[in-house]
């Protein structure tokens, strides 16, 4: 067995799904670079038994490579799974297990270069990052993002390996989530209009929410590299009231936007106070709405004239293209690094799903692409 499949055999038996520890799995990557002469450095969440991991080997100098994994998977509940979610099994070409396409087929390649890379004369540093709790809004990166300036420095490039059947992914975009707490009074139900019913307040809201998303469609900005060429706005969840005969004084609603790089979320944040306002103002005093943020990671743009979306397609990735799911590459392009989203499987047709798989022909090509950009990066001045 190649050292990529045993390490994917490893990876996959940790049950890392976000709502549990992740430690376990991340001890077990520190021994394995640790053991091929990689520096190692855990960051550790500060609420929880959670930590991300960086990594590195070869010289302290500017440049190198920087690939980028996250270590949580989703859940399996409510899921018919024919085989054991958290064993890797195999099937012709075919290997099955939870994370295998999202994402731990490509942690499993980033483990397998660095073994491949002990023991080389390296000219610019290989650097491995490992996040957490991306799966629910890459809330574990975020929480490591102050640290991460001093850490990576400047790389030539990063690849971020979420699925994309390995096509060079240039572009997805952003997302800030939110719940909105929202007041009333409580009443009779034969007294109703003498109450502000909070369930009235909400629809009100998500109502200016669809005002929004309607502006956005008609007039905002778009890009027809996306399915869906605009910022979305989206409720999700809506909750209120306990009896029939009882007007609400509570109720909440969550509901995100997803926005195109190019447009800028601070100005849409103020828009949904704006509209929280607007509704607020047709209601007597005793209404109110209050905002809170959950979650959220930047877009990624990146121009296809750049040199590293050049390099990593020269090296075996595929065309470029857009994305219409998150991933961490949006907050590593903040800081200023090259980064491109380029990995095995595919997210429309196998990641999140029961029976979750990745075909060893991705894996190979990965390994390949990998290998490849390496020589370019690493390995000659």
């Amino acid at each position: 067995m190649s050292v990529s499949l045993e390490v994917l055999e490893r990876l996959v038996a940790f049950e890392t799904i976000s709502a549990r520890s992740n430690l376990d799995m991340i001890a077990y990557i520190e021994d394995f670079l640790r053991d091929r002469g990689f520096r190692v450095q855990r960051i550790a969440d500060p609420d929880e038994p959670k930590a991300g991991l960086f990594a590195e080997i070869g010289p302290s100098v500017e440049g190198g490579l920087l690939l980028s994994a996250h270590s949580d998977v989703v859940p399996v509940e409510g899921q018919d799974w024919s085989v054991s979610p958290f064993k890797l099994t195999r099937q012709g070409d075919r290997l099955f297990g939870r994370g295998t396409t999202d994402m731990k087929g490509f942690l499993a390649e980033m483990l397998a270069l660095a073994d491949a890379m002990h023991g080389r004369e390296l000219k610019t540093p290989l650097k491995l990052l490992v996040s957490y709790d991306e799966e629910i809004g890459c809330v574990g990166i975020s929480r490591m993002k102050k640290q991460l300036p001093s850490l990576l420095g400047r790389p030539r490039l990063a690849i971020v390996g979420e699925p994309t059947e390995m096509q060079v992914a240039i572009g997805h975009k952003g997302k800030r989530a939110y719940r909105a707490d929202i007041r009333g009074e409580a009443g009779h139900s034969a007294l109703a209009p003498q109450f502000v019913n909070a369930l009235h307040v909400a629809v009100d809201f998500v109502g200016e929410l669809r005002h929004l998303q309607q502006k956005v469609q008609q007039t905002g900005i778009r890009n027809n590299s996306y399915d869906v060429p605009y910022t979305t706005f989206h409720v999700g969840q809506l909750s209120g009231g306990t009896a029939l005969n009882l007007v609400p004084d509570k109720a909440s609603l969550v509901f995100e936007f997803r926005h195109l790089a190019e447009d800028d979320p601070d100005k849409i944040e103020a828009e949904l106070q704006q509209a929280a306002d607007a509704v607020l103002a047709k209601f007597p005093p005793a209404a109110q709405i209050s905002l809170r943020a959950l979650a959220g990671y930047p877009g990624l743009s990146v121009a296809s004239s750049d040199p590293a979306v050049s390099l990593v397609k020269s090296s075996g990735g595929g065309e470029t293209t857009h994305v219409a799911f998150g991933t961490e590459a949006g907050v590593l392009s903040e800081l200023g690094i090259a980064t491109v989203v380029c990995g095995p499987g595919s997210m429309a047709d196998q990641g999140h799903k029961p029976d979750e798989y990745v075909s060893e022909k991705q894996l190979v090509a990965c390994s390949l692409m990998l290998r490849k950009v390496a020589d370019e990066v690493l390995l000659s001045l």
